[in-house]
């Protein structure tokens, strides 16, 4: 059954760059004068867009896992028993399951369970 899980992924505000930026409909990058000072410089070309799909909940289930082993690093190298964690304390969310897998990532409840 996939997905095993899901994670926010719909109208996520993150970094855009090249195409994201393009398609959001921003302005393109200024150009600065050679002497600008790097703040100024990144502060320039920081842009954010929202965005939604795989690749933005991607990042919340890694980072979820990431924060698990962070706590609990005697989980590292069992990859096995962290997909059973995370799928097993899924929050249901009522919906069919080839939608939405076990549900919603839970790392609270993933650590409480160990």
């Amino acid at each position: 059954m996939k997905p095993d899980v899901v994670a926010p992924g719909e109208w996520i505000c993150s970094a855009a760059a090249g195409e994201v930026r393009a398609q959001a409909g921003l302005d393109p990058p200024p150009d600065l004068p050679p002497t600008a000072d790097d703040a100024a410089r990144r502060d320039r070309l920081l842009t954010y867009a929202e965005q939604s799909g795989t690749s933005m909940a991607a990042p919340h289930v890694s980072g979820v896992i990431a924060a698990f082993l962070s706590a609990r690093p005697e989980f590292i190298g069992r990859p096995e028993q962290v997909k059973k964690l995370v799928t097993d304390t899924a929050t249901d969310l009522g919906r069919e399951r080839f939608a939405q897998g076990c549900g919603l990532v839970d790392l609270m409840r993933m650590l409480a369970n160990v």
